[in-house]
């Protein structure tokens, strides 16, 4: 029996297919990279601080900076006259010592002068030359952030495996990072086969089709944080797709959409079968049945169906979770999810996972959801007339009419 047909006979589970799969996945290693250059990669390395921030204790407002205990009494109708003995600049430390009934004038994120304790701001100042007067009491540590109020030395900050944002780009800049370590981009190669394939902006012939799948793969992996080459389209010819296989030995992860089905032409499990070995070809889920994934090399291969609905869900519940294991990133589904009552009944059948395509409308009590009518593995325009789907689970044979389900969320719910 060829290994295109072993796989269909008896379909594998979603839940062993996935466990089989993460089970491939090795460390693929760390890149150092500029701060600059660290948005949307991976922490390879726990994040500790080398310094207090702030380094010192500074003014939190603008002012005059003094001995708070020699505020206590002051009134608009009560004033408590000070010396100024001296000016402090952003970026400007000056050496005073501040004493009794001495002010330093102040401006905001200025380093407090020794002996002060708190920063008197300037609408309770009358400026009187070389003297103020102070109408408001103002205690100690009033308006002064302290040295370690934000971060202390030795203090954990951000745990590895986290994806980088703006946010940590930003603590990063604060505590003077120049350098990160993180998690190597996998690299990710995609192809699409079928002789009815062409490029888009061509013009289209007779019985063929533009390419969906490499674009969409591509733009797929890129987001979960790969650096990826579109090889392009190939024809379903078995000799120029095994010679373009096994020259991709370099990469992380092999993605082929189409020739991966039990025809005549559906030659990829065998290539990889050549190549390689392959663990599972045929899971048990609605769209992406053909689906199939081996080894070749170091290189992880998947056998993606070629109808493009049934490729990006099985990017979804095979790749990603890939992706994510490689990346060491801990973030179980990519997607929001929120609670929906069901207007209409979803049929399924035991034993096999289904991704439901959704239609999201929001109610006065909350939301409601249908699938979709027209939601064949080859209707592309679901994916954008849909803003979610459900996962029906294999031990059930559906869902009811207005059963409360989890949808999950690929875009906003628009009126």
């Amino acid at each position: 029996m060829e290994v295109r047909e072993k796989g269909f006979k008896m379909l594998t589970p979603v839940p062993e297919a996935l466990e089989m799969l993460l089970k491939l996945a090795e460390p693929i290693g760390y890149n150092q990279v500029t701060v600059r250059e660290a948005l949307g990669r991976v922490l390879a390395e726990d994040i500790i601080s080398e310094r207090d921030i702030p380094p010192f204790n500074r003014a939190a407002m603008d002012g005059y900076a003094v001995r708070g205990e020699d505020t206590f009494g002051a009134t608009q109708t009560n004033q408590i006259y000070f010396k100024v003995i001296g000016e402090v600049l952003t970026g400007h430390p000056e050496d005073i010592e501040v004493g009794r009934f001495e002010a330093v004038k102040i401006t905001t994120g200025s380093p407090v002068p020794n002996g002060a304790d708190t920063v008197v701001m300037i609408e309770y100042i009358n400026e009187l030359g070389d003297e103020i007067e102070v109408m408001r009491v103002t205690p100690p540590g009033n308006n002064v952030s302290l040295r370690g109020e934000d971060v202390k030395k030795g203090q954990l900050i951000i745990k590895k495996s986290r994806r980088i944002n703006s946010q940590e780009i930003a603590m990063f800049s604060a505590l003077g990072t120049g350098h990160i370590k993180v998690v190597r981009k996998p690299e990710v190669a995609v192809i699409s086969t079928g002789d009815e394939l062409i490029e888009s902006g061509k013009e289209l012939e007779a019985g063929k089709i533009y390419d969906v799948n490499s674009f969409a793969l591509e733009a797929l992996s890129k987001e979960a944080g790969c650096n990826v080459d579109r090889i392009g389209i190939l024809e379903d010819n078995y000799a120029t797709l095994k010679e373009t296989i096994k020259a991709l030995d370099g990469y992380d992860i092999i993605l082929i959409s189409g020739a991966t089905s039990v025809g005549k032409k559906d030659v990829i499990p065998i290539i990889v079968e050549e190549l390689g070995r392959v663990y599972v070809h045929g899971v048990a889920m609605r769209p992406g049945e053909p689906l199939g994934f081996g080894r070749i090399g170091k290189s992880i291969v998947f056998m993606l169906p070629g109808f493009p609905v049934a490729s990006i869900v099985g990017f979804e519940t095979f790749v990603r979770p890939l992706i994510q294991k490689l990346l060491k990133t801990h973030i179980k589904v990519p997607y929001r999810n929120i609670k929906v009552r069901l207007k209409r009944k979803i049929s399924s059948e035991l034993g096999r996972r289904d991704f439901v395509r959704m239609k999201v409308t929001e109610q006065k009590d909350g939301y409601s959801a249908e699938p979709l009518r027209s939601s064949g593995s080859g209707i592309v325009s679901s994916l954008v007339r849909a803003q979610g789907f459900v996962i029906v689970p294999e031990n059930t044979e559906g869902v009811e009419q207005d059963d409360v389900v989890e949808v999950f969320l690929f875009r906003d719910i628009e009126d």
